[in-house]
């Protein structure tokens, strides 16, 4: 069974466009009159039948976190609501307006008619659903509650991205104030300057040695800006190629970890992450095991993949968890208490989601702190260049001024 994309007309002249599935071109076209529809063109999407390397053609980071909660929070609305789930994965269809997850649901319903589970099903497009997401869906599935584990998942998604709308909206400013000081400086630099010191040398006037730099600098970019463009670029390129490699990955996340002010924002975003994902999946039915093979494959950290294969070990020879995570230096006490306690408790899984609360808060925080921080930091440095550029174009101004005098 393939999936087709179609234009089509209908019987008013109103043309129209849709997915189709069928087992080839000809049959698409059939069952497209059948419906009153007459096809004026007709694309093959992807193959039904066909491995993931075809439906991964489409389900590449198109989608976005926002797009995949809304249409997972659907999904867990209509199966509450009593409706089956083929018809309702056919409701999502026509709710859904995203082009490549129409068509993934399209692939996925095909599939599940086909007699398929709907995590193996989903498993088949791992560029839209993560390891995370499909195990969550399994794991609902195997105890009959898929609707409430979707409705954790889709608060995942829908947290995942508050959080970096949040971010985002936070950086926007400084990132705005770091363009607009490097246009301004740029354009005093090469545009405004020059054209002084071309005044002032045809008058014959001796520059101050602030000027004569400022003019050497500027000749400098102005003769050899490819040399320095390339520089950049080439520097670039062996950063890419030295993280590609999987020593270099490891180094870099650890690294990441040791920079100023971003190391601590890090290791409390891969805390809230770790402590959210694996709380919810323990409360969604999930052995603690199988929750940390899926943790460690979505915790975006190769260091931190690597500390929690020893975790696992711990775990697997019959240890908790709080004490395999304080042993591996890594994570900080807050973590450490708060899953001791909810081991102790018997609570482990919502003591781990309420850490998860605590660290994106703090993250928020911390971010709030850093852009307060940046902001007089980039006025300061953007008030030195300025003042220098305007010392470099006064200086000769006013020693032109007083040999006239």
């Amino acid at each position: 069974m393939a999936v087709f994309e179609y234009k089509a007309l209908e019987k008013s002249g109103k043309q129209v466009k849709g997915i189709i599935d069928a087992d080839s071109p000809v049959a698409a076209r059939r069952k497209l009159r059948e419906q009153q529809l007459f096809p004026t063109k007709l694309k093959e999407s992807f193959s039904a039948a066909g491995a993931s390397s075809d439906a991964q053609e489409v389900a590449f980071s198109g989608v976005s976190t926002r797009d995949l909660s809304l249409m997972t929070r659907q999904l867990s609305v209509l199966l509450n609501a009593g409706m089956p789930l083929s018809d309702a994965l056919g409701a999502l269809l026509e709710q859904t307006s995203k082009a490549r997850l129409r068509k993934t649901v399209f692939d996925v319903r095909s599939r599940l008619s086909e007699g398929m589970s709907l995590a193996d099903a989903l498993a088949c497009h791992p560029r839209i659903y993560s390891p995370l997401y499909v195990n969550m869906v399994r794991a609902g599935e195997s105890s009959g509650s898929l609707e409430a584990v979707l409705d954790r998942l889709a608060g995942i998604l829908e947290h995942q991205a508050r959080l970096r709308a949040k971010v985002l909206s936070t950086l926007a400013y400084p990132c705005f104030m770091v363009v607009f000081a490097i246009g301004i400086i740029s354009f005093l630099t090469f545009v405004i300057v020059p054209r002084i010191t071309q005044l002032l040398e045809k008058q014959g006037q001796e520059l101050p040695p602030l000027t004569k730099a400022l003019i050497l600098t500027t000749d400098f970019v102005g003769s050899y800006w490819y040399l320095l463009i390339g520089g950049v670029v080439g520097l670039f390129a062996s950063w890419r190629y030295w993280i590609s490699r999987p020593k270099g990955h490891r180094t870099w996340d650890r690294l990441k970890f040791k920079f100023p002010l971003y190391g601590g924002l890090h290791l409390k975003l891969v805390c809230g992450r770790f402590a959210r994902i694996l709380g919810t999946m323990l409360q969604s039915g999930l052995t603690m095991m199988r929750s940390l093979n899926v943790v460690s494959t979505v915790v975006q950290n190769t260091y931190v993949e690597e500390l929690l294969e020893d975790v696992k070990a711990s775990v697997r020879r019959g240890q908790g968890l709080a004490s395999p995570l304080k042993e591996t230096g890594l994570f900080p006490p807050l973590l450490i208490h708060m899953t001791d306690l909810g081991e102790r408790s018997g609570e482990l899984e919502n003591m781990l989601v309420k850490v998860a609360d605590i660290y994106d808060e703090d993250v928020q925080i911390t971010i709030d702190a850093i852009v307060s921080l940046i902001e007089p930091i980039i006025i300061v440095v953007m008030g030195i260049f300025v003042g220098l550029l305007v010392l470099s174009i006064l200086l000769p101004i006013l020693n032109l001024s007083t040999n006239i005098g």
